[in-house]
């Protein structure tokens, strides 16, 4: 199957066409559409007479029903081969109705399976690849996800603020100190022992990681005290330490000849842009996941999400599992030398923000309207003030990236449409991430961000790490610098306050205003069992299994 050729099926109906419209269509170049045009006439999909002479016009005429033939192809392959080689199919542009017939289809494919040995494996749809599994890089919750599954942290955090032993049994803390005692015969996937020395390479690396040294900053030294003692030390106090080596980023790992090995409930082999199957982890120091296998294959974007199983025909037998998928907010780069950093511009952003910001569920069903707060259950009680349109002396640029397209489109109407000059700018999904400096050249954007679990630590992570669209802008604000430092001195359990006195700053000053929460809906089969959400709102896969049938 020739994605080129299904796309100008579904682009061009016989009859008179350029063959540069024809490149146009496929972006080839002049050369490629000709050795195309040639194969496929060889092929006997089509006919093409050139038009010779100035003003002549080429002709293609089809000979075949291209989708019509491609689909049955795919139906065939979808049946019998592994779902990896049909699912890339899904990714060409077929017509609507293929499309809906073909991964109709294909959900036949997913689930809960049962091989003839007795291997329990889940096949999940995913949208997007995956872009990392490391620890360090892993700044998308789509990365995240598989860190939580095959890394395991030193302690973990509930959305309480609990802090539950993990790779640490238990640890002494002071005001200057933290003294980790570690579990014995902790092993990693390749079967080599966790050791302290493991630990603390892992933690300097971090400590010293150019997106997470701020944040680190109260850490002078992490060293080996003792087998499997670990001391942390912080000499002007780090009130937040037991809450930082909690986070998914500080998950320890091991490198060894390429490899990234880790400790957790599952370990991944043979991912790939179409594939990443984690398997489950015999030797895992703590509960044996219930599930073997569990299997993430790339689909349409559009592609309906079921976390179904394959004993139950009918995929309508299912429940929905509400999670957190986050918040909205629009963040404006103070440090651009443009209008941007007028305080009347933002201001007037601002109250045109409040002004519409109910209309946002118009092109986001999941959205809903936020004038509150960015922390679940909290209320600012600000009213923004109706001000006057200010003097622009130039056009202020937005950020548009793929995951709030919809949103930043109404945004950009709803400022226009209130006399505020803006145009788009198109930045890559990785830039994005990585908050790269191609990322920073624009004078506001739509941010959409998933707590980890804790919010209150989650927020003040939001602020401070590398990734962070706020880093930057923090760094040239005195006030904001100044509340950044109570942090480190600040009781956790006072962290609230602070975190709300943070947040009004950049209310009042309009840098980041809250603009909708989000709510994920997860369709799952009903007989599929212990449904427990997780990190970033998804899925413990740990904890999933089905109650066999028995005879």
């Amino acid at each position: 199957m020739d994605h080129y050729l299904l796309t100008l099926w579904n682009a061009v109906d016989s009859g008179e066409i350029k063959q540069k419209e024809i490149a146009e269509i496929l972006q080839l170049s002049s050369k490629q559409t000709t050795r195309y045009i040639q194969k496929w006439v060889t092929q006997g999909w089509l006919t093409f007479t050139s038009g010779k002479g100035r003003g002549n016009v080429s002709k293609l005429q089809w000979m075949k029903d291209v989708e019509e033939v491609f689909e049955e192809q795919l139906m065939k392959l979808i049946e019998i081969e592994p779902i990896e080689m049909s699912s890339k199919y899904l990714l060409f542009d077929w017509s609507k109705d293929s499309k809906l017939r073909l991964m109709n289809k294909f959900s036949s494919r997913l689930g809960y399976v049962q091989s003839a040995n007795e291997i329990d494996k889940l096949i999940i749809p995913r949208r997007y690849p995956l872009l990392t599994m490391h620890p360090l890089k892993a700044a998308e919750v789509h990365s995240a996800n598989m860190v939580a599954n095959v890394f395991n942290r030193l302690v973990t955090v509930d959305n309480q603020g609990v802090i539950y032993p993990e790779l640490a049994h238990s640890w002494d803390e002071s005001k200057t100190k933290l003294r980790l005692y570690l579990k014995k015969d902790v092993k990693f996937h390749d079967g080599s022992i966790l050791l302290a020395e493991d630990v603390v390479d892992c933690l300097e690396k971090l400590r010293k990681d150019a997106h997470f040294k701020e944040l680190w900053q109260p850490i002078q030294k992490i060293k080996v005290i003792a087998p499997l003692v670990i001391d942390i030390c912080f000499p002007d106090g780090c009130s937040y330490v037991l809450q930082m080596i909690g986070t998914l980023n500080a998950s320890i790992y091991k490198e060894s000849k390429d490899q990234l090995l880790g400790t957790g409930a599952f370990y991944a082999e043979n991912s790939h842009d179409l594939k990443t199957t984690l398997f489950a982890f015999k030797d895992y120091f703590q509960e044996r996941p219930l599930l073997d296998e569990v299997e993430f294959v790339q689909v349409p974007k559009d592609f309906d999400i079921v976390y179904r199983s394959s004993t139950k025909e009918d995929v309508k037998d299912t429940f929905e599992v509400e999670s957190d998928s986050g918040f909205g907010v629009v963040i404006m780069n103070t440090f651009r030398n443009t209008d941007i950093q007028r305080k009347e511009v933002r201001d007037y952003i601002h109250y045109v923000i409040s002004k519409h910001r109910h209309d946002i569920g118009r092109v986001s069903s999941r959205a809903l309207p936020n004038q509150k707060s960015c922390l679940f259950g909290q209320d600012q009680h600000y009213v923004v003030p109706q001000v006057e349109r200010p003097k622009f002396t130039g056009t202020l640029i937005m950020k548009l990236v793929g995951y709030t397209e919809n949103t930043t489109q109404w945004l950009k109407e709803t400022f226009e449409s209130e006399g505020i000059p803006v145009e788009i700018k198109w930045i890559s999904f990785e830039d994005t991430i990585t908050n790269s400096e191609n990322n920073q050249q624009v004078d506001l954007f739509i941010h959409g961000e998933v707590f980890e679990l804790n919010q209150n630590f989650s927020f003040y992570h939001f602020l401070k790490n590398g990734y962070s669209p706020l880093a930057k802008i923090i760094k040239t604000n005195n006030t904001l610098t100044n509340y950044m430092n109570e942090y480190a001195r600040t009781p956790f359990h006072e962290w609230t306050a602070l975190n709300l006195k943070v947040e009004r700053a950049l209310l009042e000053s309009s840098i980041m205003i809250p603009l909708y929460y989000e709510k994920r809906q997860i369709p799952f089969s009903a007989d599929l069992m212990n449904i427990t959400i997780k990190h970033f709102g998804y899925v413990d896969f740990s904890k999933l299994w089905v109650r066999p049938g028995i005879k």
